[in-house]
């Protein structure tokens, strides 16, 4: 590693303040790999990502003067006064190729449900550990102004004074700053269909509902369900209106819509009743084949599975299914490729297991068998750490490949295979 390349750790001090410490590169790691981060494998922090203070936590640098990680316990410019990590909450369509390094002090606690990229500073800007897996400016924040956003939910409000899915979705994006709920509201791309109040899996890091690990769920479950009619008004608004739109059943903002068929099959219906335009897609954990296989006939275009893992062992660590077992999810895809559903793979990435020797073995596999169209990178909300540590008591965790290693794999092998972030509407399929 040249050190001309390398750049500038940055921490926090006991206030929050983002300080370069000088003689220290920064540290990303992956499982227990450190790797020392330079201009070779960060980017520019890209528009619209947020710096993340880690509390009862130390900092791992990489040492200039030893060439060596070190634990960095205080800070150099005030002898006795604590440093905190910092890491990189970052925007949609990069995934994260190392997380900030940093060790855990006795007392902490687990993590928010975010995400934790490795960053640094070089040359007058910040420089994150990520790779662009998607530019599409879908959930540009810069695209979208707060009052074009308003003026929208007064629209709506005004065209469906009744819909109480309308009313949901306006909630999401005031409240909660969704973009899918957002970009309703401006009228384009892809639109939101939240629909279920129940979930039969506990995916450890969901974010809707939290009942064991004392960590806050971020936003709200959906407490009703609407009905057909709501969803189908809010779907045909949306696809009428926007060019290669998209709507989605399964949100942050509700449990599984498989569980919700029996509202969801007969509004499909009535979608299609109207228009064949637009992309009916549904983002789910693909639980139930037979389900599955009525949405197909009523009109379903996309489906978008998501998965942690391509094994059973770690997939159930993570999701903890109640009543359907992991063969029911590879059973759902099949269906869908047998009826030429296009189908995309939800997959959480954390860099130190994703990209395992194991895991990166596991996904080669399963796409030989399953060849499914699309793999949507997202990074996994969930304590890097405590991730880790889990999914070590059900598996060995070699040491990673790399995260970029493994999408120019995935690239040379499997041509046919897209990649990106978002959910694609039906022209690009």
């Amino acid at each position: 590693m040249i050190k001309e390349n390398l750049i500038s750790a940055v921490v926090a001090d006991k206030e929050g303040k983002v300080i370069e410490l000088e003689g220290y590169a920064a540290g990303g790691m992956a499982g227990s790999a450190f790797t020392p981060l330079s201009t070779g494998n960060t980017i520019n922090m890209p528009y619209g990502g947020e710096f993340m203070f880690l509390p009862d936590r130390s900092p791992v640098l990489f040492n200039l003067k030893t060439n060596r990680p070190e634990i960095l316990k205080e800070n150099p410019y005030a002898p006795g006064e604590p440093v905190f990590p910092v890491a990189a909450f970052n925007s949609p369509g990069y995934v994260i190729s190392h997380v900030s390094a940093y060790t855990e002090k006795q007392v902490a606690r687990q993590l928010p449900l975010f995400s934790y990229g490795a960053i640094g500073w070089h040359k007058g800007s910040f420089r994150t550990a990520v790779i662009l897996v998607d530019s599409e400016k879908r959930q540009d924040l810069r695209l979208m102004p707060r009052e074009k956003i308003i003026a929208g939910v007064r629209a709506m409000k005004k065209k469906m004074p009744q819909n109480r899915l309308r009313a949901h979705i306006e909630n999401c994006a005031l409240k909660y700053g969704c973009p899918a709920a957002k970009n309703f509201f401006l009228g384009r791309y892809e639109a939101p269909l939240p629909t279920s109040e129940n979930c039969n899996a506990r995916c450890i890091g969901c974010i809707s509902l939290q009942k064991e690990t004392g960590i806050k769920n971020s936003q709200e479950r959906i407490s009703f369900t609407p009905s057909p009619e709501e969803i189908a008004e809010i779907a045909l608004e949306h696809i009428m209106k926007v060019k290669r739109s998209v709507v989605s059943f399964g949100q942050g903002c509700e449990g599984d819509p498989l569980l919700a068929a029996h509202v969801i099959e007969p509004a499909i219906r009535l979608i299609r009743a109207k228009t064949d335009r637009g992309t009916i897609n549904m983002n789910t954990n693909g639980s139930l084949p037979e389900i599955m296989e009525r949405l197909f006939d009523a009109g379903l275009d996309s489906i978008r599975v998501s998965m942690n893992s391509l094994r059973k062992k770690c997939y159930d660590a993570y999701f903890r299914p109640k009543g359907y077992l992991f063969s029911d999810v590879i059973k759902s895809i099949d269906k869908a490729l047998d009826k030429k559903i296009f189908v995309s793979i939800n997959y959480l990435n954390c860099p130190g297991f994703t990209d395992s020797p194991e895991e990166a073995d596991a996904l080669f596999t399963f796409l030989k068998d399953h060849p499914v169209n699309f793999i949507q990178w997202r990074n996994l909300n969930f304590d890097p750490l405590r991730y880790w540590e889990i999914m070590s008591k059900v598996t060995s965790i070699s040491t990673p490949v790399g995260i970029g290693e493994v999408l120019s794999r995935l690239k040379r092998h499997f041509t046919g295979l897209n990649h990106g972030y978002f959910n694609p509407p039906k022209e690009k399929f």
